[in-house]
């Protein structure tokens, strides 16, 4: 197999390394520290047409092939774990109303986030519902032209600024999702500062109190919001965030390429020094088998291949378990330099961690991939 981009995805990552260079490092760390990320982002963002990448171009998207789209997210997840997470939560609304949303929702929606003019948010998780999706306690009911939900989500990426989210609620004791308005009466959200990391992910808890909806709100049919809905928004989701990881782990690795380069200790610079060479050995072999796990599981959606599903879920296992180690390791050869914010691998090491519990923790990675395992070798 030869693992070769065409000219069009050369162009592509070129563009995407100097928007991200020149628009989102500059103000990543000014982000982090007001747990807030400008508005300007946004706009640069919309105007380069990155909100659409995923949006077919009927709506005014860019419609990006998944090789693509996982070049864009690991350009952006280098720069910015938190810009990255706008692109992953924004994507999977927009995928979700795409695939199971009724033509006059599309025609309406689309267009307006393939622009930027509205934001999408993803709002599955509850404070009592983490990856026991099933168990999600929010409620829906039919009450004549309308759904009326009632319940909480938290944790919801964007939630702070968000116009549109996709809400998963039990509707006849059945998982189902429905679209929200901000502007929907009885809703409200409440931000949630204080994070570890992706600190200007503008998370926020979501609450329903009587919130009243139009019945044609629902995406797809009552019962499908986690056997359809969700789990074709996550599977986009996860790969997005095992190609930032990918992203995030190079960023790690020049600030360390250019520490050791520079920082003398026993009279001689640090890179030659042999336990930092094999740290950064193991970097580097690292980050380069994450990068073929995500072309290879990118190249299978792309192709519509069923094996992408469980291709997807390697990838992000073991792409946000080595953005995790290879931000230790960045942290250790800077030694007390890089756990202060004056360098940037404080702030890597802190993103990196939160990359192993959203779209889907380690365990449960685990948990699927194993269980995989003996339904296919055995």
């Amino acid at each position: 197999m030869k693992i070769e981009f065409t000219p069009e995805q050369l162009k592509y990552k070129e563009e995407f390394r100097i928007f991200v260079d020149t628009v989102i490092i500059p103000e990543a760390d000014r982000n982090d520290r007001d747990e807030h990320m400008c508005t300007e982002i946004y706009k640069k963002m919309s105007e380069k047409g990155y909100m659409g990448s995923m949006i077919p171009r009927r709506y005014g998207g860019l419609e990006m092939d998944m090789i693509t789209l996982g070049l864009l997210n690991e350009e952006f997840g280098r720069g910015c774990s938190s810009a990255r997470s706008l692109l992953t939560v924004h994507g999977m609304v927009a995928l979700a109303i795409n695939k199971w949303c009724v033509q006059e929702q599309k025609d309406y929606w689309l267009p307006k986030m393939a622009s930027g003019k509205v934001i999408g948010a993803f709002g599955l998780t509850e404070p009592n519902v983490g990856s026991d999706a099933k168990s999600v306690e929010t409620t829906a009911v039919l009450d004549g032209d309308y759904y009326i939900l009632n319940g909480r989500k938290k944790w919801i990426t964007m939630g702070q600024i968000a116009d549109l989210f996709l809400i998963f609620a039990r509707c006849e004791d059945k998982l189902t999702a429905f679209l929200v308005e901000r502007k929907s009466p009885g809703f409200s959200t409440k931000p949630i500062n204080g994070l570890m990391g992706a600190r200007a992910s503008m998370i926020a808890e979501v609450i329903m109190e009587n919130c009243r909806i139009p019945k044609e709100n629902i995406v797809g049919a009552v019962g499908t919001g986690l056997s359809h809905v969700a789990m074709s928004s996550l599977d986009y989701g996860r790969y997005t965030v095992a190609c930032g990881c990918v992203g995030l782990a190079q960023a790690c690795l020049v600030e360390s390429l250019r520490y050791a380069r520079k920082r003398r200790q026993f009279g001689q610079a640090l890179r030659k020094n042999q336990l930092i060479q094999k740290i950064i050995t193991e970097m580097v072999v690292n980050i380069e088998a994450a990068r073929l796990l995500c072309l290879n599981a990118g190249y299978l959606k792309e192709i519509g291949d069923p094996d992408s599903i469980m291709a997807i879920w390697n990838a992000k296992y073991f792409a946000s378990k080595m953005a995790v180690q290879v931000a230790s390791d960045a942290v250790q050869i800077h030694g007390a330099n890089g756990c202060c914010r004056d360098y940037p691998v404080e702030r890597y090491y802190r993103d990196a961690k939160i990359n192993e519990i959203i779209e889907g923790t380690t365990q449960m990675h685990e948990v699927m991939i194993a269980t995989n395992a003996f339904r296919s070798y055995v």
